[in-house]
């Protein structure tokens, strides 16, 4: 089988405007980014459609070093839906550069479910998060100015909150020293960057309902804390509208074609371990204006984005999934029973067996949202008969749908089981309104239990000190109703990463809390999860180059 940047290459796309027109999109409503590229105005947006439309979230069992496919499944559904006579679109997130040339590599699908131009989709795409990049380091050298300016007047800060974001995995920024040298390079004092889809700007830029909105949320970030204990935010700075021109075009969700030629919306990317892992609102709403059936996917497990996707990102917009798919690999599901990552291509009925506790825990965590469920089962050369067989008893014994997915290697025509599986159970069995894990009123301290001990299986919650003092900060600020975002490690139930399976009975620590003030939401950290990730001993960019003109080895 081709390599995906060779089935990339090999796709005759069509242009950009053809795949608009085919959605109902006009002509002049498209803002060409080059032939296969456009940026579609939110104006279009009906919210009449976007009821009317039927929204599919992809999720997964937890993730494993193997990994899952959920972003190649999510398009070979939109792929199979279109195959069967319905107008799908498919809404992702954005690729960033860390895992690009990190450890995961590109994030635009795989095989023949991909969505393109796929070399631009994983690099520089349309610049949105170059601008979300440059207009969160642009409040951090507007807010260090006005510290330089006033260092001598009272008007400083005895807190500051904001760090700086980059848009690559590089450890040694994760603490930092700004300032240094003589006293007209600014003020010394100690910093730290963030991964650019962990920043707040990313979150606000995905939660906002259009341009007005995305100012009142900027406006809203808190930098720090003024001597006298006073929040101090942008609006205090003085340059929301600045932020804002910085942001006008990106806000507008991005349109591309799939393998197939059928249309998809690639917009926003935060993260879903450290961040609420789900495209943007308006991505979302987009598509749903046009598409009678729409594939979402929100990022890693269930335990995390599809949590945050209920709790956060629905409560927020009011959008609600007619069906959930869950996604499973055998192999991720041995690796979960206790097999390892050198084996997990070997038969093993019993190590599978054992893996079903994750999925199970799983499958109960979404009905607690109300959720009807449907398991795809994301097909490798190493699966046999007989695992897929034991996996679809089980899905039986549990209630649950259960279909092939084999989009990877035969596009649409591979999803197709799974297509009419899906619109079939939204015909017979369609979710019932969502279920929220905690109610708005509930305390800081409530909503993070309930998601620890109802969702992950945690035994008790304990904090940190500062976590205590941002608790009792968030109080006295009068914000404690925003929905919680817990960060925490993306291979475990747990805040720990070795503990695979469906663990329970833990103790389940917050070790900080961020205060995303602009995005309306709380960020609790668990474990040892970091908000800038590393690189692993041997990273994917060894195998990117450019041969005669051509990029090799992205994936």
């Amino acid at each position: 089988m081709k390599s995906d940047i060779e089935i990339a290459r090999t796709t005759e796309l069509r242009k950009i405007k053809q795949v608009a027109e085919n959605i109902g999109i006009p002509r002049e409503e498209v803002e060409n980014y080059g032939r296969y590229i456009a940026k579609i105005p939110e104006q279009l947006i009906d919210e009449e459609k976007v009821k009317q439309s039927n929204l599919i979230l992809v999720t997964a069992i937890t993730a494993t070093k193997a990994g899952i496919g959920k972003t190649t499944v999510s398009i070979g559904l939109a792929l199979g839906l279109n195959k069967i006579g319905k107008k799908a679109i498919v809404a992702l997130r954005e690729p960033s550069l860390g895992p690009c040339f990190g450890m995961k590599g590109g994030a635009a699908g795989g095989g023949y479910a991909q969505v393109l131009p796929m070399e631009k989709i994983n690099l520089h795409f349309t610049g949105d998060f170059h601008a979300i990049t440059s207009a969160h380091n642009m409040i951090s050298a507007l807010l260090d100015n006005y510290l330089y300016q006033n260092q001598s007047n009272g008007f400083g800060l005895k807190e500051i909150l904001w760090h700086r974001v980059l848009d690559v995995n590089d450890r040694s920024l994760r603490n930092v020293v700004t300032g240094l040298g003589a006293k007209t390079d600014g003020i010394t004092m100690q910093s730290g960057f963030d991964i650019t889809p962990a920043s707040e700007i990313m979150a606000i830029l995905c939660l906002a309902s259009d341009v007005e909105d995305l100012r009142r949320r900027i406006e809203n970030i808190l930098l720090g804390f003024t001597y006298d204990g006073k929040p101090f935010t942008v609006k205090d700075l003085g340059v929301a509208g600045a932020i804002t021109v910085l942001l006008k075009d990106a806000i507008h969700p991005n349109l591309v074609q799939t393998t197939e030629n059928t249309a998809a919306f690639v917009h926003g990317g935060p993260f879903a371990n450290i961040a609420h892992g789900c495209n943007s609102v308006l991505a979302t709403k987009m598509a749903m204006t046009f598409g009678d059936y729409v594939v979402t996917e929100a990022g890693f497990g269930a335990d995390l984005g599809a949590e945050k996707f209920y709790n956060i990102k629905c409560r927020k917009s009011g959008i609600q999934p007619r069906l959930t798919v869950i996604v499973t690999t055998a192999q991720g599901l041995k690796m979960h029973g206790g097999v390892s990552l050198d084996r997990i291509k070997e038969p093993n009925m019993e190590g599978l067996k054992e893996g079903f506790h994750n999925l199970d825990k799983h499958v109960r965590n979404l009905r607690s949202f109300g959720q009807t469920i449907v398991v795809a089962f994301n097909k490798f050369a190493s699966d046999t008969e007989e695992e897929i067989e034991l996996l679809r008893k089980h899905c039986e014994q549990l209630g649950v749908g259960f279909a092939i997915n084999n989009a990877f290697s035969k596009g649409g025509e591979g999803a197709v089981d799974l297509a009419n599986l899906v619109v079939e159970t939204i015909e017979k069995q369609p979710s019932t309104p969502l279920k929220f894990t905690y109610e708005v009123g509930d305390s800081v301290e409530k909503k993070i239990e309930k998601i620890a001990t109802g969702i992950y299986g945690a035994s008790v919650v304990t904090y940190s000190i500062a976590a205590r003092k941002k608790i009792k900060l968030i109080q006295d600020m009068g914000i404690a109703h925003y929905p919680v975002c817990i960060a925490k490690t993306q291979y475990s139930f747990s805040a720990d990463p070795k503990i695979y399976g469906a663990v329970n009975n833990f103790e389940f620590q917050i070790k900080d809390i961020v205060i995303n003030n602009g995005a309306e939401m709380i960020v609790a950290i668990a474990g040892e999860i970091m908000r800038m990730p590393g690189l692993p001993k041997d990273p994917q960019a060894k195998n990117i180059d450019i041969v005669n003109g051509e990029i090799e080895g992205l994936s």
